[in-house]
């Protein structure tokens, strides 16, 4: 896609499951809403006229941001305030490499909240539009590196990669120095519940709002949407201070959520710099805060019930009363969609490989649960394919093509890295068994998603939820990874939760920079891409020799696909090949003395893994391919292991044809489409050597 259109800010109004109901949608849309701390301006001031016209009355914004609305007339004079603004990141250096460091701006509470944007999927906010990016992590293949990599993850460990080469890639992109940066993530709705940063108090944003429909019945109220709460409120202390007419005999602020509500006349206020009292000429203010599920995380959740409590305070404060069914205001935000979902446009050469890749990558497969991508494939194969194709009683599939001779196998796996279902606790907190060597720090505190088996109907719903996370924590890594979906055990067993269903999160694909690709299960629906488009180039009448092409099941923890497809043809099979990802050094987290290939440079010839070898003749005979076609191939060693060890010890050597990638078995897997392609190209190459 052209890069413009990746940096455009696409604002529209959020789209919601339809069991979520209005007032749902309306708090989620205020916790979706964009508002970096210092450059709120950006975007509340284009949300004065949507205000106004929800409430019937004139929102003015300031210089700094604040919103402001004033009803009614005569005494008493009262405020009611809440803060939009929510901690996040500047950008603090940009390296030549084109990587970016980070700093904190504003404070947290929690220990975590520095580590949960590590390993996953950020964004810059430039003044061009958001700039989709990752924060990197080590590559989950190389934890034994890592052992002593024991601490919480601090701001100062952050590195981000937006898909640039270099500083001059990320200025073309119009990133600058000071750019906020921040999760790309938007609110997460589950049961009764609304997920997010600052929900709670993105909440009460919406309570004031909504109340600001109303008008008073005796005095004046102010409404206050007030800018750089994580700085101690100087917004609103510049607004008190700067309207002479309005002195307030009542002011009530809604705060940030915590683990119980709390609702008092306080002198002093934690967080509230006093400053804003005696802007304010005020001896005391009133707070109202909600209680919350896992405060000052990303997946900080407030009840529908503590929603409602926050807009009866709202209403109090302000002296109205509302109507027996409040009109929650929604407002609008950014969409964030995968890429899967962008139109490929005609003028970038990647466009067609991206969406092919993005719809596959989309789409969950933990280990035993790999039917829908086996479906997705099987649709797109080419006609003669199809026709070939068959599904063995693991859950393989197998495309047989060529005359009954020196048989050659190729083969990727279906299937990612994430949880199932151990066990379900009396208040609904499930147990998960890690499938695959899932990074759990990249997954605490994060959404999640249940993916119930398949209906009569032919479809498959999910349950949304999220992954718990520790109330603080010194180390980095939990033992024990719990989610957590809104219902106790008695309903999820209604709903028709299950031990070992699949769990993970959501999944959504976005393209970086020029060629550079991220979405969770790169590895290795990249590998079942490329070998899906190596199928499609070729005629299978050419072939010299037999060819298996199969796509494997349950590869991650114990390549069980692979033994069942080795039982079968191992015996008869010459050589095989594994079409999985070479996990690469090249990041700013990894020594470069081995694994080091680079994106973008080729396709890799995986010559060395933990669990086998490729023999010097077979790689020669992968190398003339690759002159033959006119191929760059890379060469490397890395660890892990791939589902070719299992015929090795059927005679047929296993030899790895890879993609190079970043920060595996993560959210935030890397890799560049110029690769895909080329891989795709070298599969078709090989399969057709003679």
């Amino acid at each position: 896609m052209p890069r413009s259109a990746a940096l455009a800010s696409v604002i529209c109004v959020a789209a919601f499951p339809a069991q979520v109901d209005a007032q749902q949608q309306a708090v989620a849309s205020w916790v979706s809403f964009d508002a970096p701390v210092g450059l709120e301006m950006r975007t509340t001031r284009g949300l004065a006229p949507v205000l106004s016209a929800a409430t019937g009355g004139t929102w003015r914004a300031d210089a700094l941001g604040n919103l402001v609305l004033r009803k009614g007339a005569g005494v008493p004079k009262r405020v009611v305030a809440c803060a939009v603004d929510k901690p996040g990141f500047a950008v603090t250096q940009i390296t030549k490499e084109g990587m970016l460091r980070l700093h904190r701006v504003g404070n947290v509470s929690h220990a975590l909240w520095d580590q949960a944007h590590e390993g996953q999927q950020l964004e810059v906010l430039t003044a061009r539009g958001a700039v989709p990016a990752v924060s990197a992590i080590a590559n989950g293949h190389f934890a034994q590196q890592h052992r002593r990599d024991s601490l919480v993850v601090t701001a100062d460990e952050l590195w981000v990669d937006v898909g640039a080469s270099s500083a001059a890639e990320v200025a073309a992109l119009g990133i600058a120095l000071l750019d906020p940066v921040q999760r790309r993530l938007a609110a997460w709705s589950y049961g009764a519940y609304v997920a997010g940063a600052a929900a709670g108090q993105r909440a009460g944003c919406a309570a004031v709002v909504t109340a600001a429909q109303s008008t008073p019945s005796q005095g004046e109220t102010m409404f206050v949407v007030s800018v750089q709460g994580a700085f101690g409120w100087p917004g609103l202390g510049g607004v008190l201070a700067k309207t002479p007419d309005f002195h307030a005999d009542q002011v009530t602020l809604l705060m940030n959520g915590r683990s119980d509500r709390v609702q008092r006349h306080v002198r002093s206020v934690p967080g509230v710099n006093a400053a804003v009292l005696r802007a304010g000429g005020l001896d005391s203010v009133r707070i109202a805060a909600p209680a919350v599920r896992h405060a000052g995380t990303l997946v900080e959740s407030i009840a529908a019930s503590e929603a409602a409590w926050l807009l009866d305070q709202a209403a109090q404060g302000a002296g109205v009363s509302l109507p027996p069914t409040p009109t929650w205001v929604s407002v609008p935000v950014r969409r964030r969609a995968s890429a899967a979902m962008d139109p490929v446009v005609r003028s970038d050469v990647y466009g067609a490989t991206m969406t092919q890749l993005a719809r596959l990558a989309d789409l969950p497969a933990t280990p035993t649960h790999e039917w829908r991508v086996r479906e997705a494939i099987m649709a797109q194969l080419p006609s003669w394919a199809r026709a070939q194709a068959t599904v063995d009683s693991v859950g393989n599939l197998i495309v047989s093509a060529g005359p009954a001779r020196d048989t050659v196998v190729f083969m990727a796996h279906m299937d990612e890295v994430g949880f199932h279902v151990a066990s379900i606790a009396r208040d609904g907190t499930v147990s998960l068994a890690t499938r695959g060597g899932a990074v759990h720090s990249a997954w605490e505190g994060q959404p999640a998603v249940l993916h119930l088996p398949r209906g009569t109907n032919g479809e498959a719903d999910t349950v949304a939820g999220v992954f718990v996370p520790r109330d603080s924590a010194r180390v980095r890594q939990m033992r024990t990874v719990t989610a957590w979906f809104g219902m106790d055990s008695a309903q999820l067993v209604a709903r028709g939760v299950r031990v070992g269903q699949g769990v993970t999160s959501p999944k959504v694909s976005v393209r970086l920079a020029g060629a550079r690709f991220t979405g969770r299960s790169m590895d290795d629906r990249a590998g079942s891409t490329a070998l899906l488009m190596a199928v499609t180039r070729i005629d299978p009448a050419t072939l010299p020799h037999a060819v298996l092409f199969v796509w494997s099941v349950q590869e991650e923890g114990g390549l069980v696909g692979a033994q069942v497809a080795a039982q079968r043809y191992g015996a008869t099979t010459s050589r095989i090949y594994s079409i999985d990802t070479f996990v690469s050094s090249e990041t700013p987290l990894e020594s470069p003395h081995f694994a080091f290939v680079r994106l973008g440079y080729g396709p890799v010839l995986r010559a060395i893994e933990n669990g086998s070898i490729s023999p010097p003749a077979v790689r020669e005979q992968v190398r003339a391919a690759a002159r033959s076609a006119g191929i760059s191939l890379q060469t490397g060693l890395t660890q892990g292991g791939t589902d070719g060890t299992a015929f090795t010890f059927y005679g047929a050597p296993n030899t790895g044809l890879s993609w190079p990638g970043r920060y595996s078995h993560t959210p935030a897997e890397v890799l560049d489409l110029r690769d895909v392609e080329r891989l795709a190209a070298l599969i078709a190459a090989v399969a057709l050597q003679r």
